[in-house]
């Protein structure tokens, strides 16, 4: 998924915040949702089906809900795709 690979370096992806560390804090829901291209409806909802499924972790900051990948959810993941193969 293209989120979680820009996750893993989102200062390669996202442009800098004010309020949050894009490292430390995480992406900025609103950056996340203009680089997906839809509302932010929508990409709340995107978002909250991969913070529910552990994939990432949501911080609220100021205002505003900044995600990060969870590492060990996606090595864990990746492991038992692999495993499945």
């Amino acid at each position: 998924m293209d989120l979680l690979r820009w996750l893993k370096d989102p200062a390669a992806h996202f442009p800098p915040q004010i309020d949050g560390d894009l490292v430390v804090d995480g992406v900025c829901a609103v950056f996340i949702a203009r680089k997906w291209g839809v509302a932010q409806p929508t990409a709340s909802r995107h978002l909250k089906l991969l913070t529910d499924a552990g994939l990432i972790v949501a911080t609220r900051k100021k205002g505003w809900v900044f995600y990060r990948r969870d590492e060990q959810a996606c090595a864990a993941l990746k492991f038992d795709l692999e495993k499945s193969l």
